[in-house]
């Protein structure tokens, strides 16, 4: 009884270890896409709003990037900065030079192309939490 009491907590604890989120990006560090080397500038932390209602970033695109088909969890705001992004939702294409917006939501496919001057964005995800995951995945600098 005292072993199967120990195994199912355990199990209980793995369980629950699995489902935590993902630790939040962290303020003055950098976070690179291993399969497309985009890198990831977090703006903000949960601190900063005391909650958990919108994440900010800055992301540069490499010449001639290409993220593949995915999908968010949040409301995804792009604004460009420099170059040319390729904001390709649910396979409609929509090329964003600086001072543009691109906007994507929960369940659309989007994919994020740049040409050979590559680019740099401001993106917004809305609610927050969309940073922190992508950040867990991507190597930290």
């Amino acid at each position: 009884m005292k072993y199967l009491l120990i195994a199912a907590l355990l199990t209980t604890t793995a369980a629950l270890a699995a489902d935590a989120p993902p630790k939040p990006a962290t303020l003055g560090k950098t976070y690179v896409n291993p399969n497309g080397g985009v890198v990831l500038k977090p703006l903000t932390d949960p601190k900063m709003y005391g909650g958990t209602e919108a994440d900010m970033a800055e992301l540069t695109f490499p010449p001639n990037a290409d993220s593949g088909d995915h999908v968010h969890g949040s409301v995804e705001t792009f604004y460009v900065l420099e170059g040319e992004l390729e904001h390709v939702v649910n396979g409609k294409s929509i090329f964003l030079k600086p001072g543009m917006i691109g906007t994507v939501r929960p369940p659309d496919k989007v994919r994020h192309k740049t040409g050979a001057a590559g680019a740099k964005a401001i993106v917004v995800w809305t609610p927050g939490g969309e940073m922190a995951r992508i950040a867990s995945r991507w190597k930290e600098q």
